[in-house]
């Protein structure tokens, strides 16, 4: 077995590596640091020399060694579970919250990950026991090509944005000719007119228009505008919540909120790169409606 110590060695590095380049602490501020990077590292760690050590199991046939891949994911659906749990805890305090979709998404994202280094552990080890530098240099290229095929679809792909006109009719409150909620205080309504800003997001297809009426997808948006501009909102303050409308004629989507900078630039740009959700992507265009089948 001493001839599979340093593939397993570079290997586990190289999946050491390939964490650190998929962990990313942005706007969002999670995984915080420096605690939750120690986790996140702590775990890649493990799947990385359980993806290593699994190689030179397969190769001296210790089979109940490989059994530790099918607990290694037990794990990290339990990493997951904990992502999930610490977001919701999180979300509950926060003013515009994330949204249970937002949050599962993430989760995901974190476990993926995990599988992403416990693979590229293994491949790397495998070619290294031949060639490390060749182990070394394929590693940290898939790792490369994973994260750059990790990245999802934004807003601006499947969407056009544009600004909204905030106004009132009575107790009611528009952006543009959609309705978002009754207002019935003077001094809220006031606040509003001084500082809400309002958007108009216009789908750009069949797929688009479902999409974008998932209430996941609607809720990150408004966090996202919130996170990165802030919001002129406190608690007990119904009126001045943020919140999305749907026409549903068209499927255009008015969101209404209330930033610290009334810049519709700087909007427009956070609302650009607002990922889309796996749990709000939909296809429709692709589903067999029976359009053009003919009676017999």
């Amino acid at each position: 077995m001493d001839q599979y110590l340093i593939p397993v060695v570079v290997g586990t590095l190289v999946g050491l590596v390939a964490r650190l380049i998929l962990l990313r602490t942005d706007f969002r501020q999670y995984p915080t640091y420096p605690t939750g990077r120690i986790i996140h590292i702590s775990s890649g760690f493990i799947a990385a020399f359980i993806g290593s050590v699994a190689v030179p199991s397969v190769l001296e046939s210790d089979w109940t060694a490989v059994t530790f891949l099918g607990l290694a994911a037990t794990q990290f659906r339990e990493i997951r579970k904990m992502e999930r749990e610490t977001l919701e805890k999180v979300d509950r305090k926060e003013l515009v919250k994330r949204g249970e979709a937002f949050i599962e998404g993430m989760a995901q994202a974190f476990e993926g990950r995990s599988y992403i280094v416990m693979f590229v552990a293994l491949l790397t080890t495998l070619i290294c026991i031949y060639n490390i530098w060749l182990g070394v240099v394929i590693g940290i290229g898939i790792t490369f090509l994973i994260k750059a095929k990790m990245k999802g679809l934004l807003l601006t792909q499947i969407a056009n944005i544009s600004e909204g006109d905030i106004r009132f009719e009575g107790p009611n409150l528009y952006v543009n000719d959609i309705h978002i909620k009754n207002v019935g205080l003077v001094e809220s309504k006031k606040i509003i007119m001084e500082k809400a800003m309002g958007a108009i997001v216009t789908p750009k297809d069949e797929d688009s228009v479902i999409t974008l009426s998932n209430l996941g997808q609607r809720q990150a948006m408004l966090h996202h505008i919130a996170n990165v501009l802030g919001a002129y909102l406190d608690s007990g303050e119904p009126d001045l919540v943020p919140l999305s409308k749907r026409d549903m004629a068209d499927g255009r989507v008015a969101l209404f909120f209330l930033p610290k900078e009334k810049d519709f630039q700087q909007i427009q740009k956070v609302l650009e790169h607002v990922p889309i959700l796996d749990s709000a992507m939909r296809l429709p265009s692709e589903a067999d409606k029976g359009k053009n089948k003919k009676e017999n």
